[in-house]
């Protein structure tokens, strides 16, 4: 086999059990990031040492008014970022090749991409598809018509991590895809909508899984919002599904993600050997979207709001435009 074609599939894994038609695909080596840029306590050796600090501590920080400009400054970049990975993803594309246009669109604003060897993860996104709910590791693999895309940024720009992510469609999507896609978007809305201080962190999963099972649709437990500021995963601990124990209520000058992942038959999820990719139990297709959120006196400032499209996520604009 000539294993220097890009679509070259290679079996890793013999015998494991894959629950959907994807398969993991070669990847290329680690991208670099110049030493002129700030570098997150993981960057070298894998272990996020100031997260693991606070571990089991379930006190969550009020970002001081000085840092604000900051977190807001990273989020947006990390939207610009974003916006770069959505415009090379098309059929005949490879995550892999939206890897790296990620990756240069952080260095060009002086930013770390966050998961670059957080945990040692290889790569400077997360690219899900299809049935992956989250953690794909780009690769080798072309997307094709019909797919749906999630990718994940996030960057670290001044001592603050900014974090987001959004699925949208490769080529034209059938009617289901569209109805998984729309859902699991109005689900963060529906939660966003409900930020405001005094609510209990633990509440956001009641009004998502609400909304998913009014559409058919299960939510996805393993996986939860994180605090963020200067540490990437961080208090509070934000479950997306309902009757969950999580502590804390929203004060304003939190910080936080919430990003359900929304799926088409099981809530249920297995690993594949890489340690990272989380895919559907049942090979059906999952969806998710995630904004940072900063908590104010009266409800929530999405700080890795879109500018553009007066805000509208990039599916709906490929909808507009007639997919």
């Amino acid at each position: 086999k000539n294993t220097d074609n890009k679509n070259t599939f290679v079996e890793k894994w013999p015998g494991f059990s894959y629950t959907g038609s994807l398969r993991s695909y070669p990847l290329s080596p680690p991208r670099t990031v110049p030493s002129s840029i700030g570098r997150p306590d993981y960057a070298d050796k894998g272990i996020p040492i100031g997260e693991q600090q606070l571990r089991g501590n379930s006190s969550i920080k009020v970002i001081p008014a000085a840092d604000l400009k900051k977190m807001r400054k990273s989020s947006q970049l990390g939207r610009e970022v974003l916006e770069e990975g959505f415009k090379a993803s098309k059929p005949g594309a490879t995550t892999d090749e939206i890897d790296r246009v990620v990756h240069e669109a952080c260095i060009e604003r002086d930013c770390y991409p966050s998961p670059l060897n957080y945990y040692n993860f290889p790569k400077s996104c997360c690219t899900s598809v299809n049935e992956v709910i989250c953690h794909g590791i780009p690769d080798k693999r072309e997307l094709q018509d019909g797919d749906i895309l999630n990718i994940d940024v996030t960057v670290y720009h001044d001592g603050f991590h900014g974090d987001l992510n959004e699925t949208f469609f490769i080529g034209k999507a059938d009617e289901a895809s569209q109805k998984l896609v729309r859902t699991s978007y109005e689900c963060l809305q529906e939660a966003i909508k409900a930020v405001k201080p005094g609510i209990r962190y633990r509440e956001f999963g009641n009004i998502i899984q609400r909304h998913a099972q009014a559409n058919g649709f299960s939510v996805v437990k393993t996986y939860c919002g994180h605090g963020i500021h200067r540490l990437f995963h961080t208090a509070p601990n934000v479950p997306h599904y309902a009757n969950n124990k999580a502590i804390g209520i929203v004060r304003p000058g939190h910080c936080f993600t919430i990003e359900p992942m929304i799926s088409e038959g099981t809530w249920r999820d297995k690993s594949w050997p890489d340690n990272w990719t989380a895919v559907t139990l049942d090979g059906k297709r999952s969806a998710q979207f995630e904004e940072t959120l900063l908590a104010t006196e009266n409800g929530a400032e999405i700080l890795t709001k879109r500018l553009s499209e007066d805000g509208e996520p990039y599916f709906m604009t490929q909808l507009k435009q007639g997919l």
